[in-house]
């Protein structure tokens, strides 16, 4: 397609280009690599001397407990108590939180799951829920030697409706194995993250997780259509509905969504898919400041309407750890911000040139420095590869203290600045990146090693700094165990205290997921 003239003359580098980027895309592959490279272990303090936490009044893992569990699941390989097997299921990815659990069990159905609660309830064993473990607050290892519940095998699809656009499966099911699935069916899932290879979708449900595609699709609260869900007896709890309308009552399956498993286990999900776009654009583009950025996004959602898809953003920080540690190609020259714009819709024609006739403006008003448009498959998840792997890069520079937050976008990035400023040359390095769309950004701060001089310097500062500008602690990674003390920076002492209602009528002896979301008082000293 020709390159409008005026577009031309201001940017010679907006092409549809055709260069070999030598990027990777994360796929399960190569999070497991990671995962080999990243994680040592043994050598990860235990939670309880690193947070100073006591454990909770729950009995310890019998032999007698073991043979039940043998019972239940007679696959040898569905009951793990070799300790070498343990440590990776008992270790976050971010060496952050490592439990001692003694047993991983791995359920392949909904009743296997239901009698192994249930007898955990009456002998009061704590249980730890783990989906696919690419979780960033702790939330989903043990913290002292809970029971470990593995959604592993629990990977079957149940139903994929064709007409009504509805998929029905197991938690167990890994994102990118589904978006394949769903790929000959012209469907996609209405949400997207960059640990796709690894992540399962009822961990994605119990996080709420946001992602790349929230922009456009919204949250999982409005994309889940049912769950199955085993409660904390044991009980199987059956709101398991494809219908879009269900105005019967309490919309009970919301409260599960986000809950990270401190209410129930899901056993089954309903979701509502969304149509696969036709064609995609990116664009890669440079702004001198942030305010143009901000313009960035203001014209996107004027201009590109409903072919906008995604609108992210990375400073030269990050984007200089990116290209550091992970030897990507940036095809843009230095800038002090960058913004990734995605357009996609069912004309190919039009996605295109929606996003070249949204470029021009901006270039001759000099809101934009430099850019670039690709639009073939290999191309755009190059580009996205700058994006999506952050994280890892981030975790070769270093220990990372990682922060998801939400705040207003008249203050968005200021939060970054202000945080380099407080900590001087304490950290390594400090970045911003995230989802300008939709008001998330992430912060790293790295480090050689862990550091707790340095931890105090950014806690409480940054949550400080996040409730006095009206945010949210945790935009979509959740609390876990690493920020569930930090939730009165969000939460008022009435909603703190509803949610504990809540826990403790549906889990009255506390056995699902201990430790995590909620603190034990509203004010932690």
């Amino acid at each position: 397609m020709a390159i409008p003239q005026a577009l031309a003359r201001h940017c010679k580098r907006f092409l549809l280009d055709t260069r070999p980027f030598q990027g990777k895309y994360l796929n399960h592959k190569t999070l497991s690599s990671f995962k080999r490279l990243t994680t040592s272990s043994n050598d990860v303090e235990l939670t309880p001397y690193r947070y100073s936490i006591q454990r909770g009044n729950f009995a310890k893992v019998s032999r007698e407990d073991i043979e039940y569990f043998q019972q239940i699941l007679p696959i040898p390989s569905a009951v793990v108590t070799d300790a070498e097997e343990l440590i990776a299921s008992n270790t976050d990815w971010l060496k952050a939180v490592r439990g001692s659990a003694p047993v991983l069990l791995k359920p392949e159905n909904t009743q296997q799951v239901s009698k192994i609660v249930q007898y955990c309830n009456q002998k009061n064993l704590a249980i730890v829920p783990q989906g696919g473990k690419t979780g960033l607050v702790g939330g989903s290892v043990p913290v002292f030697d809970e029971i470990i519940l593995s959604t592993s095998r629990m990977n079957n699809v149940i139903q994929v409706d064709k007409i009504s656009g509805t998929l029905v499966c197991q938690p167990g099911c890994i994102l990118q194995e589904l978006e394949d699935l769903l790929q000959s069916d012209n469907f996609i899932l209405p949400y997207d993250l960059g640990a796709r290879g690894s992540c399962h979708i009822g961990g994605n449900i119990s996080s709420n997780a946001g992602g790349i595609r929230l922009l456009r699709y919204g949250s999982l609260h409005g994309s889940v259509l049912g769950l199955e869900i085993v409660l904390a007896d044991g009980t199987i709890l059956d709101c398991l509905s494809t219908c879009r309308k269900d105005n019967t009552g309490y919309d009970l399956k919301q409260l599960f969504i986000g809950s990270e498993g401190t209410l129930g286990i899901i056993t089954k999900v309903a979701i509502a898919l969304a149509q696969k776009p036709r064609a995609r654009s990116v664009a890669l583009i440079g702004c001198s400041d942030f305010d143009k950025v901000k313009n960035v996004y203001s014209s996107a959602r004027t201009d590109l309407c409903e072919y906008l898809s995604a609108c992210e953003f990375m400073d030269s920080k990050i984007m200089e750890l990116v290209e550091h540690h992970l030897k990507l190609i940036n095809p843009v020259q230095k800038s002090s911000f960058y913004v990734l714009i995605e357009a996609s819709g069912s004309s190919e024609q039009y996605c295109k040139s929606a996003l070249l006739d949204f470029l021009q403006p901006l270039m001759e008003n000099k809101v934009i420095e430099e850019g670039i448009v690709v639009d073939t498959l290999a191309q755009i998840d190059e580009v996205w590869a700058l994006r999506e792997r952050v994280l890892e890069a981030c975790q070769r520079d270093g220990y990372v203290f990682k922060y998801d937050v939400s705040l207003p976008l008249s203050v968005f990035y200021n939060i970054v600045n202000d945080l380099r400023s407080h900590l001087g040359n304490q950290a390594k390095n400090v970045g911003g990146y995230g989802h300008i769309g939709d008001g998330n950004i992430h912060i790293n701060v790295t480090c050689d090693e862990y550091n707790v001089e340095l931890e105090k310097a950014i806690e409480p500062y940054i949550y400080e700094w996040i409730a006095k500008h009206k945010g949210s602690v945790s935009a979509e990674h959740g609390m876990g165990f690493i920020k569930k003390k930090n939730m009165k920076y969000s939460k008022s002492e009435a909603a703190y205290n509803t949610m504990k209602g809540i826990k403790h009528l549906m889990d009255p002896k506390g056995i699902l997921n201990p430790y995590k979301m909620l603190p034990e008082k509203y004010r932690q000293t």
